[in-house]
């Protein structure tokens, strides 16, 4: 349905005068008669007979009139509620998250942006950042908080907002929290508790060993980053976890080499998609101002 030929229908109808209709307008006369017909055309009805050199409404015309004005009234309406939404920031904003950082970085963030922007209804989906970094690509969430990729997809955009060191740990009982001085080669014939290969946290272990043509002796593994704090406090293996997750019962291992693993967290987008007002009102709490 075009909107120009309704407003030129409800214009004639007003002035019962395809000229003046055309002078209020500001358009031709053949250009307001060539809307009046395409609406004809649509609706395969008659709407104005020529008497002399005036025109008539027909009943179609009268049927029409108040459709179109309720047509064009939602129209306008749905235009200035459209307008308002890029504006101010509302509806529906998905979010994908790792558990490490939804737990550990990003309740300060959130609070302040639902303080901030109440009338967003914000949906927080938790996630292993690979499968948050996936759904970013296909598009299912909005943007997602995780532990960066060692290696950046073209396709989308990243933004470091936390650096997170890495640190070689064991639990208090293990025989390894009473050494010094330990390699990576003691390491790699020790029981390991590491997050699955594929995972970004684990990559990051495993190029640090390949460095050295070492591979780490894994006898479990587990992606989230508080159950392996758990099987390693309880004497299972040794593992690499940032400085949030150790607690009294876990001690980190005095290395020989000079070892600093870290791992960057961060948002990653789709420039692809069309930014909503809730999803830049967020980037703005991060500090982002462009994906």
């Amino acid at each position: 349905m075009n909107t120009i030929n309704l407003a030129t229908f409800m214009t004639v109808m007003q002035t019962k005068s395809i000229s003046a209709a055309a002078e209020k307008l500001c358009v031709t006369q053949p250009a307001v008669s060539k809307r009046i017909k395409s609406l004809e055309d649509e609706f395969g009805s008659k709407l104005f007979d020529g008497v002399g050199r005036g025109i008539t409404p027909t009943s179609s015309a009268y049927e029409l009139l108040p459709y179109a004005k309720k047509w064009l009234e939602e129209y306008e309406t749905c235009k200035a509620n459209l307008l308002y939404s890029k504006e101010v920031a509302t509806g529906k904003l998905i979010i994908g998250t790792s558990h490490h950082i939804g737990l550990h970085h990003l309740p300060i963030v959130l609070k302040q942006f639902i303080q901030t922007y109440p009338a967003v209804q914000l949906e927080v989906q938790f996630m292993d950042s690979e499968t948050a970094h996936k759904a970013v690509i296909e598009g299912l969430v909005s943007l997602a908080f995780l532990t960066l990729p060692p290696t950046f997809d073209r396709r989308l955009s990243y933004h470091t907002l936390w650096s997170d060191p890495l640190y070689f740990v064991t639990g208090v009982v293990s025989p390894l929290a009473k050494e010094s001085d330990v390699s990576l080669l003691k390491l790699a014939r020790c029981p390991a508790i590491l997050p699955s290969a594929d995972t970004f946290t684990s990559q990051i272990t495993l190029a640090e060993f390949a460095k050295h043509s070492l591979h780490p002796y894994a006898t479990m593994n587990t992606n989230p980053l508080e159950s392996i704090r758990m099987l390693v406090s309880v004497g299972l293996g040794w593992s690499v976890l940032p400085e949030t997750l150790i607690n009294q019962d876990l001690v980190k291992i005095d290395m020989k080499d000079d070892v600093e693993l870290s791992r960057h967290l961060g948002i990653v987008i789709n420039p692809a998609l069309t930014l909503s007002s809730s999803t830049q009102a967020l980037l703005d709490v991060l500090g982002i101002k462009k994906a």
